[in-house]
């Protein structure tokens, strides 16, 4: 992509309602349009990120048996009330709407019950079991206040999986292998140092459910550490019995704050028994179906990456979730030299496969390098007099601030290495 087509522009100022540093910061390199308190676009750079973030999620949720489907926002009200949770005092953040004959229905806030409703269409013996099944779908919650950026929004892309087995410990074997894939998630998307599986309670689903909290101050939760373990505990179960559970002390444990990035939870029978989701095992018995639920919001993940990795000149993006691989910035000026240098070094990048986004604009050296640094592509190649003069294209690390002088022969090389 060319920045002289790209109809977005960088800005000096972010809105002056808008306080999270993700949202700061996307919306200054033009990454994401706020419309409205918790609404937000992804504009062509914000969507790449967004998709890069997504194809990791999809390639690991694959690699452990997920299928993929997608299903509807609309909801209706049937299957919610026969579990109860169509009632405001239960889930609180309803969108509810009346269709024009009268009939209502709501938005979807998750989907436990639609997709337990549709899998009794498809299980039926134990030789159907297990499945996995998951979605990246649209999400809605009327959240009373709507803060953190793209972190904690009205409208959101949510990745739920759920598990069907056949009893505890099928769903067990599976429960740990979703964890280790979350896992390298947050290894794949420049978040594994910072984030720790946490241990905290199940709501009203179980006893305990398992978060993955990424250390972060804009962060709403508080968590406890043991870095030695490499876990941590919720503040909500934060107590004598639980840490007692874990063979540890209240002593050997960091205060934190944190984010919550991913959670996965034990479900039990809860939604099958009252959906009437069994299975027939080998005797001809009916016996209800083990569930579990697994969820990440890639746009969560999106901010968390921005607010943890972020320096004080902008963006820093990890190499598998960057808009692009490379920021080709010429350096031409009123040199024709250089400009035709700099488009046959973006031809030759296009042309091996290597994304750049290249900045072809009339602009001052400090503009472009300023926008660059706030943009975060992770590698910026420079094309001038200076470095077409000395036979090589200057190559800096946005992470680091390193530079790389690397020989015109050796650059697609360096960069596929």
């Amino acid at each position: 992509m060319k920045q002289s087509q790209l109809f977005t522009r960088t800005r000096k100022d972010a809105p002056k309602d808008e306080v999270s540093k993700n949202a700061q910061l996307l919306i200054r390199a033009g990454y994401i349009h706020k419309e409205m308190a918790g609404v937000y676009s992804y504009l062509p750079l914000g969507l790449r990120v967004f998709n890069n973030i997504i194809k990791i999620i999809r390639e690991e949720m694959n690699a452990i048996g997920g299928q993929e489907i997608t299903m509807t926002t609309l909801q209706s009200p049937k299957v919610w009330e026969q579990t109860g949770r169509w009632n405001d005092e239960v889930i609180d953040v309803w969108f509810k709407t009346a269709l024009k004959d009268g009939a209502e229905v709501g938005l979807g806030v998750t989907h436990e019950e639609p997709l337990t409703a549709l899998m009794t269409e498809y299980i039926q013996s134990h030789k159907d079991l297990p499945v996995y099944v998951y979605q990246f779908q649209t999400k809605f919650r009327n959240e009373t206040r709507a803060k953190s950026g793209i972190m904690r929004t009205r409208e959101f892309v949510m990745k739920d999986m759920y598990s069907f087995s056949k009893s505890q410990e099928e769903f067990k074997i599976f429960y740990e292998k979703c964890a280790a894939a979350y896992k390298t998630i947050f290894e794949r998307v420049g978040l594994g140092n910072h984030t720790f599986r946490t241990f905290a309670s199940g709501g009203s689903f179980s006893k305990f459910s398992d978060e993955f909290q990424t250390i972060c101050e804009a962060g709403e939760d508080t968590i406890y550490i043991h870095r030695a373990k490499n876990i941590a505990i919720n503040k909500e179960v934060y107590n004598e019995e639980t840490v007692k559970d874990l063979g540890v002390t209240m002593e050997e444990f960091d205060q934190a704050k944190a984010v919550e990035v991913g959670n996965i939870f034990p479900l039990g029978t809860r939604f099958s028994d009252v959906l009437d989701l069994n299975y027939k095992d080998e005797t001809g018995k009916a016996i209800p179906v083990v569930m579990g639920s697994y969820g990440i919001g890639p746009a969560r993940l999106m901010g968390t990456i921005v607010e943890v990795l972020s320096d004080e000149k902008g963006i820093v993006w990890p190499k598998e979730v960057a808009p692009f691989a490379v920021h080709l910035v010429s350096l031409a000026g009123d040199n024709v030299d250089v400009k035709k240098e700099a488009d046959r070094m973006y031809e030759l990048l296009t042309e091996n496969g290597i994304e750049a986004l290249y900045d072809d604009r009339d602009l001052r050296a400090g503009e472009k390098f300023a926008d660059s640094d706030l943009i975060g592509i992770p590698l910026r190649m420079i094309v001038s007099e200076k470095s077409m003069a000395a036979g090589n294209v200057e190559i800096i690390n946005r992470a680091d601030g390193s530079v790389q002088r690397i020989a015109e022969s050796k650059i697609i090389e360096f960069l596929k290495g």
